[in-house]
């Protein structure tokens, strides 16, 4: 079997999905890049996760062809392979349909930084990327997805903003690896509640939501001491 630490890597970041409150049913999946071998191992499509194990991960090549896996690979598999194609920095996704994040997406707004719990992960908002037009979509849509993600970032930093909104859809997120990806999965849906519910009080105090976003010193400040050349937040790494 290949890939066999990836495969129980992508397996564990599976099963921390619904662990973490970020999926029901089957509305979620998360995968892996080995960047030497030019291969990633991504959850297979439909299952339940209760029926998942580190073999029944599908190993695919870059292109999104399968090339291990006795189970079709999800259907979001040329999404991941085009980001993974086109951004070399990045070794594991997920995508979601967490509850908050998505109401974000279908409201088709980024989620401002209005503090400091996003501003030690994102530097600035989670972007929402525009919707996909209906030839994107009766086309190559998951594809299309994956191009519309990079075209969204053009101007920025996949690491300094380690996910997105797709509009109409819902967030991805990504990181070093799979787990690290899950990781930003829960920043993403903790930074939409606290930012929907920190506009629901502003809009009944009648102040400007403007008025509440965090200043970019703070951001900056935050930002930078988790992951600048000078960060000093934790402990060092031998």
């Amino acid at each position: 079997m290949m890939l066999k630490e990836l495969r129980e890597q992508v397996y564990e970041a599976n099963m921390d999905l619904p662990r973490h409150g970020l999926v029901v049913f089957t509305w979620g999946n998360a995968s892996a890049v080995d960047r030497d071998r030019g291969l990633f191992v991504i959850k297979p499509s439909g299952v339940d996760y209760g029926e998942l194990s580190p073999e029944s991960m599908v190993v695919c090549d870059l292109d999104g062809n399968v090339v291990e896996g006795d189970l079709n690979p999800s259907s979001d598999t040329p999404t991941h392979a085009y980001l993974y194609r086109q951004w070399d920095n990045i070794g594991g996704i997920v995508h979601t349909h967490s509850a908050a994040a998505v109401a974000w997406a279908q409201a088709g707004r980024s989620i401002p930084c209005y503090g400091t719990t996003q501003a030690d992960y994102f530097y600035g908002e989670v972007p929402c990327m525009r919707g996909l037009t209906e030839d994107e979509i009766e086309g190559d849509y998951e594809l299309n997805t994956g191009k519309v993600i990079v075209e969204g970032f053009r101007g920025l930093d996949p690491v300094s903003h380690p996910g997105c909104l797709v509009r109409n859809h819902g967030p991805f997120s990504w990181g070093a690896d799979a787990a690290q990806a899950v990781y930003h999965a829960v920043v993403i849906e903790e930074v939409a509640r606290m930012a929907r519910d920190t506009e629901q009080l502003c809009m009944a105090a009648g102040k400007p939501l403007d008025e509440a976003r965090a200043p970019q010193y703070l951001l900056d400040k935050h930002y930078m001491r988790k992951h600048g050349p000078n960060a000093y937040y934790g402990q060092k790494k031998n």
